[in-house]
């Protein structure tokens, strides 16, 4: 590896770290899709209701509103859903347990 490379993966991982302790990295966009078939990522990862609003930590409420679509998710929540999307066992293997 030359020092050029070295020198982007180290900048990379610097604004990778400063972004999950929440500060402004300059330039920085995440894609979240504009609309998130709650239900559809819940059946992905196998739980009811209860079981998956536990696991992502919100009110079983809530998750029946999101999946009804009366509303959507938003913040933080809305990032989760999409990285549940993408990988349905995001939590367990970040967690280290099953969500059941």
């Amino acid at each position: 590896m030359d020092d050029a490379m070295f020198d982007e993966l180290k900048l990379s991982l610097e604004q990778a770290s400063a972004h999950a302790r929440g500060e402004a990295v300059p330039g920085l966009r995440i894609h979240v899709p504009a609309e998130i078939d709650v239900a559809a990522i819940r059946k992905a990862v196998d739980l009811s209701q209860d079981a998956f609003a536990q696991t992502i930590g919100v009110a079983v409420g809530t998750l029946r509103n999101w999946e009804q679509r009366r509303r959507q998710p938003e913040g933080p929540a809305r990032v989760l859903l999409a990285l549940l999307a993408k990988n349905p066992r995001l939590v367990e293997e970040t967690l280290g347990r099953s969500p059941r």
